[in-house]
């Protein structure tokens, strides 16, 4: 049996779907579209602002309020983009190397969605607050074909994450604000691969892999500022992801028919990063203010996917710590009206030569823009739109089916990720009361 259960494994690394880039967010699967007022400055500025709908980049935001506040807010998420074959080949046992075969481009495969978050805070005294923030910053839906080139290493993959942020800050002098969290997360995640069979003339197998499991981490950090500016800093721990659930194969025929089976409690584990976030808010005049952000995450600590009982084994991802930086503006044109806009510049964690088809991550740039209208006295609503454009990068990832056996079958993938781009639109309302 565990010779089975490591030719399964090592068929296309099972978990490395956990990586399949998000196309709004800021890098690999890490999604920042958690405030559609942020969204409007391409997240230049959030460290350093104040209010529930920076409650995820800081906790620190909310001290000093006077007034309570809720926020709401939903993102529609448009990718496209596509996922292309450029001689990518397979080697079945007792024969030579060949092409892979099945559709030699996938248009699309990241499903467009709504992403929603929310946040509330209330101030205890003058210099107190606590809040609440609901997020989801790690999610997507990816669908490739049963007959597309890259079925050997995804067909469909879904991660969920719910991120519970409650929060306590505290104005500790007039020019000083600081802030600690808990990050509460609860994941779920389900991906499927196709499996070859020894001959080219039969139907591929396919394994499933499905679990969930809650986890927990912290946030901290703190806000400096006087009249003209705000400065602002913050750290987010890693969070290790454990997640118990099945893993079912089937389908697979011939010599290969011993491999089908139906195991539960396959256990997982694996990191999403840290993050050092550093900020400032500078107000040049009554009406204009500049913003600058930068992030430090921490990716080198998703270097592997460790699956433990019964499989016992470990699949490496070998990620790259990454940066993301930020500068944008807010202007006040009116009483009520404020407008802003903002350009982000993001690097993958991904690395060229380990990057495969679930994992089709790359250099981008974001583009955004967007308003606030306060419609009454106690409330403001916001929207942003942005446009984010990736850089083409190979997939080129190489992998092996039933490594170590009689049955081992090399895949050299040699794909390409192309023309990727996404449109993503946000919408929010802030409640004060």
């Amino acid at each position: 049996m565990s010779h089975l259960k490591l030719s399964l494994v090592g068929a296309t690394a099972l978990m490395g779907s956990f990586g399949f880039a998000a196309s709004a967010s800021a890098q690999a699967f890490y999604l920042q579209e958690q405030s559609a007022r942020a969204s409007g400055r391409a997240f230049s500025g959030e460290v350093a602002d104040t209010g529930a709908a920076s409650l995820w980049w800081n906790p620190a935001a909310i001290a000093g309020m006077t007034e309570g506040e809720a926020v709401l807010n939903a993102t529609l998420i448009v990718p496209r983009g596509e996922v292309a074959d450029t001689g990518t080949l397979i080697r079945r046992p007792g024969g030579t190397f060949a092409p892979v075969g099945g559709d030699a481009v996938t248009r699309n495969p990241i499903n467009k969605g709504v992403l929603p978050s929310g946040a509330v805070a209330i101030p205890l005294g003058d210099r107190v607050a606590i809040g609440l923030a609901i997020t989801s910053p790690y999610s997507f839906t990816t669908d490739y074909p049963e007959t597309s080139w890259a079925r050997y290493s995804a067909l469909k993959t879904e991660l969920r994450t719910i991120d519970i942020q409650p929060s306590v800050a505290v104005a500790v002098t007039d020019w000083l604000r600081v802030g600690a969290a808990l990050n509460v997360e609860y994941t779920d995640a389900s991906l499927a691969n196709a499996l070859p069979n020894v001959l080219a003339t039969l139907p591929d197998g396919k394994q499933e892999l499905k679990g969930d499991g809650w986890d927990m981490g912290w946030s901290a950090g703190f806000q400096m500022h006087n009249d003209v500016v705000t400065v602002g800093a913050s750290y987010k721990s890693a969070i290790e992801h454990k997640l118990k659930g099945e893993l079912e194969v089937s389908g697979l025929v011939g010599p290969l028919a011993g491999s089908n089976l139906s195991l539960s409690d396959v256990e997982a584990r694996f990191y999403t990063p840290a993050q050092v976030i550093v900020g400032a808010r500078f107000r040049l005049s009554d009406r204009f203010t500049l913003n600058g952000q930068a992030v430090h995450y921490g990716w080198s600590k998703f270097d592997a996917i460790r699956l433990g009982a019964p499989l016992n084994t470990a699949i490496p991802e070998n990620y790259r710590d990454s940066w993301s930086l930020a500068g944008g503006f807010d202007y006040a044109a009116s009483s009520k009206l404020t407008v802003r806009a903002g350009v982000q510049r993001t690097q993958t964690p991904t690395r060229d030569t380990e990057r495969d088809a679930r994992v089709p991550d790359a250099d981008r740039w974001n583009y955004g823009v967007g308003a606030s209208y306060q419609m009454t006295p106690g409330f403001t609503l916001d929207a942003g739109a942005n446009y984010v454009t990736f850089s083409d990068a190979p997939i080129d990832r190489v992998t092996a089916a039933y490594p170590g056996t009689a049955a081992q079958t090399p895949i050299l993938t040699s794909g390409e990720l192309r023309d990727a781009s996404a449109l993503v639109f946000s919408l929010g309302g802030r409640l004060r009361f």
